[in-house]
């Protein structure tokens, strides 16, 4: 499969990092066959199903005739572990049984940095599961397991972006973390699609090639400089990060963004990724700076009018 075209049938095409891998695959030729939950324009070169991931029907038609199938769909912010293991354990299991019964081979899981740490949070049990099932499946499987993903589109980011703006950005008390812009992200996907069996049950930790990863008052100081504005980081007390949890969780219910889970998982000290499990040089590395990749995340956010 190395040097033709393929069909490509993605879950989470509509979300913010499916987005950025449609537009990747479609501008190396190939043919998407994505999801949907709602009608969507018509679109060259895609062909859009209707449906989820709770619909074997969608999945089967999703995945007919497919080369490959990319699984980026998830869910990262929800109320309970039920719901995690809804979206993320169960929809795995889904979309495999349809790759299974379609007789598709290659199939390419995105996971998290969070399912390392499977007891700290809801949303890491449930992405540690779903690697176990990728990796039982009997697929010729590749799981990738991005840091913070940042980039164009993106909306958990954009409040941080938005605080750069007024000078203040509310951190976690300590820590490091890797991150990834989206677009680099989406070229390791397409990257491990081909028949070979260096990526074939490997499991990839990619970044952006920053050493030992950032601070988080440092990523803040970049963000601020992708705003053009001196910021000043200013650490959250743990006590207070859940404080918020509960007063979040009261106001806007299962809406809530700032979750108990979610605060756990930010005050975990170590989400810098693992350099023994980079994806090999040859195969991919990072093109863009994260300085120059946060500018254009901000540039888009005041295109959208989300930044003043």
């Amino acid at each position: 499969m190395r040097n033709r075209f393929r069909t490509l049938a993605i879950t989470g095409g509509t979300g913010f990092v499916g987005r950025h891998l449609i537009d990747a695959a479609l501008a190396q030729g190939h043919f998407v066959r994505a999801l949907t939950r709602a009608p969507r324009p018509p679109r060259d070169g895609v062909h859009w199903i209707y449906g989820s991931l709770e619909k074997p029907l969608a999945l089967s038609q999703l995945v007919a005739g497919a080369d490959a199938v990319l699984h980026v769909a998830g869910v990262t912010n929800v109320p309970d572990r039920a719901a995690f293991a809804a979206g993320n354990v169960e929809g795995t299991m889904a979309i495999i049984d349809a790759t299974r019964a379609a007789g598709v081979r290659r199939f390419v899981h995105v996971s998290s940095l969070a399912a390392r740490e499977p007891k700290l949070s809801d949303y890491g049990w449930s992405k540690a599961r779903a690697e176990i099932i990728v990796a039982a499946s009997a697929l010729d499987w590749t799981i990738i397991r991005p840091p913070a993903v940042y980039g164009p589109g993106d909306r958990d980011m954009l409040e941080l972006f938005r605080a750069a703006m007024r000078g203040l950005v509310p951190l976690p008390p300590g820590g490091r973390m890797s991150v990834i812009a989206a677009q680099d992200l989406v070229r390791l996907l397409l990257a491990v699609l081909p028949d070979d069996d260096e990526s074939q049950a490997a499991i990839y930790e990619p970044d952006d090639g920053r050493p030992h990863g950032w601070t988080h008052g440092e990523f803040a100081q970049a963000i601020g400089h992708a705003v053009g504005k001196r910021v000043r980081p200013q650490p959250v007390p743990a006590w207070a990060m859940r404080a918020g949890a509960k007063l979040d969780a009261m106001m806007r219910g299962p809406n809530a963004k700032l979750t108990v889970d979610r605060v756990r998982y930010f005050l975990h000290d170590d989400w810098v990724v693992n350099p023994d499990f980079r994806p090999p040089a040859h195969l991919w590395r990072a093109q863009l700076e994260t300085i120059d990749g946060l500018a254009v995340a901000a540039d888009s956010y005041r295109e959208e009018g989300l930044l003043r």
